[in-house]
């Protein structure tokens, strides 16, 4: 029955869109199956206690990310000076361990959408290579412009920051320094890639591989990785500006790359924000894409000179830790006290409003067991809580007047949805409780 209705969108009405949404609300009791919903609530409630309990021992579990993130460190340069050529085995484990766990990790935040970005694309091209194609002087050739190119700058450019105690921006920093240092090693320092090549050949640092001309080089350096990338390219457009269009529309809490970057740089009013508007508001997603494709141009160009420059090369990687670790600093001593601040504030309101008011109310004033703390304020008749600012003498904190939750960033000039400080604001333009 369902299969002969599947059949009719085919020679529906036209507009294949109306077709499926119909098809979907006729058979929506039947697919997909109860014990799949039952599933996801069980996993969602699990993901929501695991995630309280952590925020209980938040403190402890930052110290253990500390030491574990310093000793990792540790070895690792270790690694580097002593057996530099497990590191490319290293590097496979890290990845291929970390980014099942980042999946499961971010599937919950509703942060997925960021494995659509260029980085997972280059990193599983690079575990693909050095698993099974280690030999491949091409392959390695698209595989160094990647990581010496758009991923170096963008650790740079972003300001991934260094901090060992936080596992996420351990990873972020990792997963965009890590691919530029292993082909650094196969490309000056691997004993089996360059034993077979001459020092004559190949000047005072033995490498591989031997190339015969220019020609040669800015085509597999630079002709070619910019072909893969305009492929991931329009993958990553057709994903998630048309195939996921109405998910991103109607959860305004999944985060994407550019949602993120948008929002950053919205509240900022920097370069960024500036440039990416030079086509008007409506055309801010293809100026992202045309600002991120001269972005790679530019640095796949840069990696020619280091793929032939022992000194330059050596330099360019002690810069990109020394970024990583200044971004790291940065963080600690401009941001850390902040965030510290502001989830001391946080704690002492909800000490407070939990011995006024222990129970969740919705619309109509009554109270709900288990009601979220999106559920609109006691105003019988509004579905669309405002929020509205006002001001008083106790400091520079601001509130959301529908989640009753502080926020150490002024929201003045967000629309709709937005996540400071771990907790979810929501408004409909420029209007904040203000205490």
């Amino acid at each position: 029955m369902a299969r002969g209705k599947l059949n009719e969108l085919y020679r529906g009405s036209g507009d294949w869109h109306e077709d499926i949404a119909r098809f979907v609300n006729e058979n929506g009791a039947k697919y997909p199956p109860k014990v799949v919903k039952k599933t996801k609530e069980l996993i969602t409630k699990q993901a929501t206690v695991i995630a309280k309990r952590a925020d209980e021992h938040e403190d402890f579990i930052t110290k253990v990310t500390y030491c574990v993130g310093v000793v990792s460190f540790g070895t690792f340069c270790y690694l580097l000076g002593s057996r530099p050529a497990d590191i490319p085995k290293l590097y496979c484990l890290f990845f291929l361990t970390v980014a099942p766990l980042r999946w499961i990790y971010y599937r919950i935040k509703k942060w997925h959408y960021y494995f659509l970005d260029f980085c997972y694309y280059a990193n599983a091209i690079f575990v693909l290579m050095l698993l099974y194609f280690p030999s491949n002087d091409k392959l390695f050739l698209v595989c160094f412009s990647f990581s010496e190119g758009p991923l170096a700058w963008a650790l740079i450019v972003w300001r991934c920051s260094l901090v060992f105690s936080s596992f996420d921006k351990i990873v972020s920093v990792l997963i965009h320094l890590l691919p530029g240092t292993v082909f650094f090693i196969i490309r000056w320092w691997d004993p089996i890639t360059f034993a077979h090549h001459a020092a004559d050949d190949t000047g005072p640092w033995p490498a591989w591989p031997l190339l015969e001309n220019d020609r040669q080089l800015w085509t597999w350096l630079f002709v070619v990785p910019l072909i893969a990338y305009s492929v991931w390219q329009l993958f990553y457009l057709l994903v998630v500006n048309v195939l996921r269009r109405q998910r991103l529309l109607r959860d305004p809490e999944v985060m994407t790359s550019f949602r993120e970057l948008s929002r950053k740089a919205s509240r900022a009013n920097n370069i960024w924000w500036r440039l990416s508007g030079l086509l008007g508001d409506d055309n801010r997603v293809a100026m992202y894409a045309i600002l991120q494709a001269i972005f790679t141009v530019l640095t796949m160009a840069l990696t020619v000179p280091l793929f032939k420059h022992y000194r330059l090369h050596i330099l360019f990687e002690c810069f990109k830790v020394a970024a990583s670790v200044w971004n790291g600093g940065i963080f600690f001593f401009d941001v850390m006290p902040k965030k510290m601040d502001a989830k001391k504030k946080r704690k002492r309101t909800q000490g407070k409003e939990a011995a006024v008011d222990p129970v969740s109310l919705n619309t109509t004033g009554l109270p709900i067991e288990g009601a979220s703390v999106l559920d609109p304020p006691l105003s019988p008749g509004n579905s669309s809580p405002k929020l509205s600012r006002e001001s008083s003498k106790s400091g520079d904190e601001f509130y959301c007047s529908l989640c009753k939750r502080p926020s150490s960033s002024n929201l003045d000039d967000v629309d709709g949805f937005e996540k400071i400080d771990g907790q979810l604001h929501v408004g409909n333009g420029k209007c904040l409780i203000r205490t």
